[in-house]
């Protein structure tokens, strides 16, 4: 399956990484037939051996510098070096790259890790980024569920009850759930890639290498929604953190569709953001799916390890070494690790 790599096309400009700006789509179209043509790309149903580039969470609230949750990794500024190699391996192996696929975390402002879901005896709210909401925090009262909240959020396909009740029962529950699965404690996080922002679109120079991916393989990029439900963060495209209410009772469900999407490719790629949460998330979910169908499919995935920074602020929290953790569990499980300077055709 060697495969050489093509060159870059003249408009991708590294330095416009770090930036937003307007993608000139239909100047590209007439680029990208012009490159199909010149370089003898077909169709992506031509492909015998299909692979889906799976792209988590490239959004400018990540990826930007100065936005919400820029993810910096140890060398403080790796989204934008991540995200200029991975531009440069889009263009490089497009004939190779049968699907690419977008996850988009998308938000609102009452969502249970946001700071005015929750509120202390003062009235206050828990700092972005500095708070920890831990079973301890609600057994003692030092955040509970605000009660201001709990109008503006639909609960009526799951609640029969007094609404405010409910959440602060849900609230001890969650957190309490989080701890016992191993999960990471309920982070408060700034508001970040809200629904109909800057911040949730796709990063501007990604965005156009997609586009440009789409007209000259002549495949439509599919973008899959996570994050919406107010009740459970959702680092994982596969599922939430938490499924169930204290009584059992279902409050969100797997995405199972997705699943079944990824899992019908010869060859998942993944990269994104961050390592440590919303890409380690989905590859562990991803593997514990396999593992309970099929182990040997975890052979068809591959984590680019050059595309993918954790999440670290400098003096606060570095998730280096639990991202590491989990990228080396999932390659113990036969996950490969690759680099995206090195062709995809000589990853076998």
């Amino acid at each position: 399956m060697s495969a050489p790599q093509l060159p870059l096309p003249q408009h991708f400009d590294a330095d416009q990484v770090a930036q937003v700006w307007r993608i000139p789509y239909q100047e590209r179209q007439r680029e990208a037939l012009a490159w199909a043509n010149q370089h003898s790309i077909r169709p992506a149903s031509a492909d015998d051996f299909r692979t889906c580039l799976l792209l988590v969470d490239v959004q400018n609230t990540f990826c930007i510098p100065d936005f919400e949750l820029f993810v910096g990794g140890r060398s403080g500024n790796g989204a934008v070096e991540d995200n200029i190699r991975l531009c440069q391996f889009i263009y490089r192996n497009l004939p190779y790259i049968t699907k690419i696929a977008c996850t988009l975390d998308t938000h609102t402002a009452m969502q249970i890790f946001h700071e005015v879901f929750w509120v202390n005896d003062a009235g206050e709210h828990p700092l972005p980024l500095q708070t920890l909401i831990t079973p301890e925090d609600i057994e003692t009262g030092k955040w509970r569920v605000n009660p201001a909240v709990a109008g503006s959020i639909d609960l009526s396909e799951i609640l029969q009850s007094d609404q405010y009740t409910w959440l602060k029962a849900y609230g001890a529950h969650y957190v309490k759930t989080l701890t016992a699965d191993g999960k990471y404690p309920l982070t408060i996080w700034p508001y970040h890639a809200m629904l109909g922002g800057i911040g949730h679109a796709v990063v501007s120079a990604v965005d156009e290498a997609c586009f440009f991916h789409t007209i000259a393989r002549r495949t439509q990029v599919h973008y899959e929604i996570k994050g919406q439900n107010p009740l459970t963060e959702n680092y994982s495209v596969l599922r939430p953190e938490v499924l169930d209410d204290a009584d059992g009772q279902p409050i969100a469900e797997k995405n199972s569709g997705f699943l079944q999407i990824l899992l019908e490719y010869d060859r998942v790629v993944i990269a994104g953001q961050a390592k440590s949460h919303c890409v380690a998330w989905t590859v562990n979910d991803l593997l514990a799916e396999i593992q309970r169908s099929d182990s040997a499919l975890a052979r068809k995935i591959y984590l680019v390890e050059d595309l993918t920074s954790p999440v670290v602020v400098p003096g606060v929290v570095d998730y280096t070494e639990s991202a590491d953790a989990a990228f080396a569990k999932a390659s113990d499980a036969g996950m490969h690790i690759v680099q995206s300077t090195v062709a995809i055709g000589e990853w076998e």
